[in-house]
């Protein structure tokens, strides 16, 4: 083996090792880099208009973008999470009190639709045991809030650290943004056509991710929100919020709240209340999801909608909240890899003979 061949070989798994050296020291920062990212592909239009007046001063065109990022963006954020906080406190003190008993929920609809009962007895659903199950996962909830109440001030000294690490990330994505970015597609060994299509399609799915899936979380949370507190349902911004998160999964998201809810009023003789959020969790808030989502998603990212379902989940279980980034965007580099892939073999290989070749 000649000597060249070697310094490269021992050159690929220094670069090798020293990048999985790199990448583990940022694993434990790994959120707070992921969404400097996110946050800075989304607002890097803002800044390259800030950039456009003040052209001499990227720093302070930096700081315009990232002051405007936090009072657009994170602001909010801080404040909807705080309130979350308060609506799980209360919800686990009403559960320990025992005001709260969703046992007595699964007696009201026993008493009510007997007939319900008898038919899901003959299907081997008993009701005794729907009461226990429930009672034991209400119990386990109420622990875990208990729980993350209490961890919230061990936590947040690490969030903080996290926090500050995300922002001042963010100034020097948005600052330098443009020339990391030329860096990248420099050192990636591929062709320029090939990396230009791959980062087009990286920051594609990005934005339509956030923006589309973010906005339709809001509606969606939002509106179920205001029709629960209409009703009268306590928790309605709890509820509104798992909503919001739900929402995520395309197709099935918020219907998993309040469709529970709309059958126990219509079998407890709730007649009108199970009507009234029957409709409004078809009509707007699933309009919600059936009008907005493919526009702002689909069409974009061109990715059918099972498979933004299956990655969706497949990312918030492998990494938490930030899978429903990183989940769609996997799959969309995935398909485009792969459609290069294609093209690029599919040019080379050999045509096959024709009748008219023989």
């Amino acid at each position: 083996m000649s000597t060249d061949k070697i310094q490269h070989r021992t050159f690929i798994v220094l670069l090798i090792m020293v990048s999985l050296a790199f990448f583990a020291l940022l694993a434990p920062f790994f959120g707070a880099v992921l969404w400097a990212g996110i946050f800075a592909i989304i607002f890097m239009p803002l800044q390259n208009r800030m950039l456009a007046r003040m052209p001499k001063r990227p720093t302070l065109a930096s700081l315009c973008t990232l002051l405007i990022c936090i009072v657009v963006a994170i602001i909010p954020l801080i404040t909807i999470s705080l309130s979350l906080v308060h609506e799980g406190t209360t919800l686990y003190q009403r559960i320990q009190s025992g005001e709260l008993d969703f046992g007595a929920y699964i007696d009201r609809v026993q008493e009510a639709a007997p007939r319900l009962q008898a038919l899901l007895a003959q299907i081997g659903v008993d009701f005794s045991e729907v009461r226990t199950w429930l009672k034991s996962a209400a119990a386990t909830a109420s622990k875990g809030l208990a729980r993350n109440a209490v961890n919230i001030g061990q936590l947040s000294f690490t969030f903080l650290i996290s926090f500050g690490v995300m922002l001042y990330l963010l100034f020097f994505f948005l600052r330098d943004g443009t020339r990391l970015m030329r860096q990248i597609r420099a050192a990636i060994p591929l062709s320029d056509a090939h990396k230009q299509r791959l980062f087009k399609k990286f920051g594609e799915v990005v934005r339509a991710t956030m923006k589309g899936n973010v906005l339709v979380a809001l509606v969606q949370g939002a509106l179920g929100g205001v029709i629960f507190w209409i009703l009268g349902i306590q928790g309605a911004l709890l509820w509104g919020a798992l909503m919001a998160v739900l929402s995520l999964l395309p197709a099935v998201g918020a219907a998993l709240i309040w469709a529970p809810v709309a059958a126990y009023f219509l079998l407890t003789g709730h007649i009108w209340q199970g009507v009234v959020l029957v409709a409004f969790g078809v009509g707007p808030i699933g309009l919600a999801d059936n009008i907005l989502r493919p526009r702002l998603v689909g069409q974009q990212t061109q990715l059918p909608d099972y498979l933004i379902l299956v990655t969706t989940l497949g990312g918030l279980a492998l990494i938490g909240i930030s899978g429903f980034v990183l989940g769609p965007l996997v799959a969309a580099l995935f398909i485009a890899v792969w459609d290069l892939s294609l093209h690029e073999f599919g040019e080379r290989r050999p045509q096959e003979p024709t009748t008219e070749d023989l």
